[in-house]
């Protein structure tokens, strides 16, 4: 059983620094980390490898977006863990004007390895989250649906091998897991660049959605200089009650949006590895 969860948010971005960047992947609106970045993805790793063997996270899911895959190499490194890629992680978008292109959606596991030798590509991304874009209650809809699916399977497929779990992701879906994890949607909180959020499972709630309790949240007391840019819902654009919409990828128009949401049952047997 999954007795911890560690959700740290991925390192300070390049594209924050300066407007000459490029993207690795090739991905459009895919960051890599800038140098400060890279050195609190390394402050990342030193903490949990100080940990006590007994409390460090056996396995890493993190968003397929190359600044978190970026963040968390030096910890699969120290820790000697697998990354597992999970799209149910991805970076939060603001919904897409009618008529106009998609989000981005970064490549396959197996693609993303080449980047990334550490990533374990036999996981199957569990949950897809839609290139339309989400509203507030849209990504907390699709984190809680996802964490439903995750502690479960990860609990049946590698039995109790992993009792300690690293989530890696973006200041929107962190919070998001936060507040799913914890049962409270309202809860006021700002997460920064390589802050830790850690949850401990409640014995008495067998639940997995409000089943935790907080041990931190968004923590940058290891990190030198603490955790920078913090974001929190409430500095989202708001126009008539709504978050105001993108105009996504131009090219992207006729795209399919797909796979989109719950990928575990039948359709996990034909769904390719993302």
């Amino acid at each position: 059983m999954i007795e911890t969860i560690y959700i740290a948010r991925h390192g300070f971005r390049l594209n924050w620094v300066t407007n000459n960047w490029k993207s690795e992947t090739g991905l459009p609106r895919d960051p890599p980390l800038a140098a400060f970045g890279e050195t609190q993805a390394k402050e990342l790793s030193e903490y949990f490898a100080s940990l006590p063997e007994d409390q460090r996270p056996t396995a890493i899911f993190s968003s397929p977006f190359y600044r978190c895959l970026q963040t968390v190499k030096p910890t699969s490194q120290a820790l000697n863990v697998p990354i597992f890629v999970e799209h149910g992680l991805s970076e939060w978008y603001s919904p897409v004007e009618d008529g106009t292109g998609l989000h981005p959606r970064p490549a396959s596991a197996t693609e993303l390895k080449k980047y990334f030798p550490e990533i374990d590509d036999s996981w199957s991304s569990i949950w897809y989250s839609s290139r339309k874009g989400e509203d507030v209650d849209e990504v907390h809809d699709r984190v809680g649906g996802f964490l439903k699916l995750l502690v479960p399977e990860v609990e049946r497929r590698f039995s109790d091998k992993h009792k300690r779990i690293l989530l890696v992701s973006h200041a929107a879906t962190v919070i998001a897991l936060a507040r799913e994890l914890l049962g409270d949607r309202s809860l006021p909180l700002r997460i920064g660049c390589c802050s830790i959020t850690e949850l401990a499972r409640k014995t008495d709630v067998p639940s997995v959605l409000g089943g935790w309790e907080s041990k931190r949240l968004g923590s940058g007391s290891h990190l030198k200089e603490g955790a920078s840019r913090d974001w929190g819902f409430e500095d989202i654009e708001i126009a008539d009650g709504k978050v105001v919409p993108d105009k996504g990828e131009p090219g992207t128009e006729n795209e399919v949006d797909e796979p989109v949401g719950p990928q575990l049952g039948e359709s996990s047997h034909t769904t390719s590895r993302m």
